[in-house]
């Protein structure tokens, strides 16, 4: 059995919404691939709290008006993750890639690939309902 993870994931949309997607830097499993923002929930954290914490630490931007849309599951050879995706506002002049990552705001008809395999049958369900 895989270790489990627990992450939370930013929806974030602009104000002509779009969503934000952004790649994983060298040096991490499927580096270049993209996915939606977010990362580890710790000890002691809501679902919630890690993503505002994530957000400033990867980002360095504030989200709003969040509220969680689904969890899933999704197991990779190295690891299984137990995801939280929640849905939230950005304000895309705030974003800084402290990680060395890219981002990009894009709609369904645009998406970049590759796409992190977690992300890809969650795309719709999570997108669906537009801030």
């Amino acid at each position: 059995m895989t270790k489990l993870t627990v992450v939370s994931v930013a929806v974030a949309f602009d104000g002509e919404g779009r969503f934000l997607m952004t790649s994983r830097p060298e040096g991490k499993v499927y580096a270049g691939y993209w996915e939606f923002p977010g990362g580890k929930i710790e000890s002691g954290e809501t679902p919630e709290e890690a993503l505002h914490r994530e957000m400033r630490e990867e980002l360095g931007a504030e989200i709003s008006d969040c509220k969680e849309v689904k969890t899933s599951v999704f197991t990779y050879p190295h690891a299984t993750v137990h995801l939280h995706f929640i849905q939230c506002r950005i304000k895309p002049e705030t974003i800084k890639a402290l990680e060395g990552q890219e981002f990009k705001f894009v709609t369904m008809e645009e998406l970049p690939e590759p796409i992190l395999p977690a992300t890809v049958p969650e795309l719709e369900d999570v997108t669906a309902c537009r801030l």
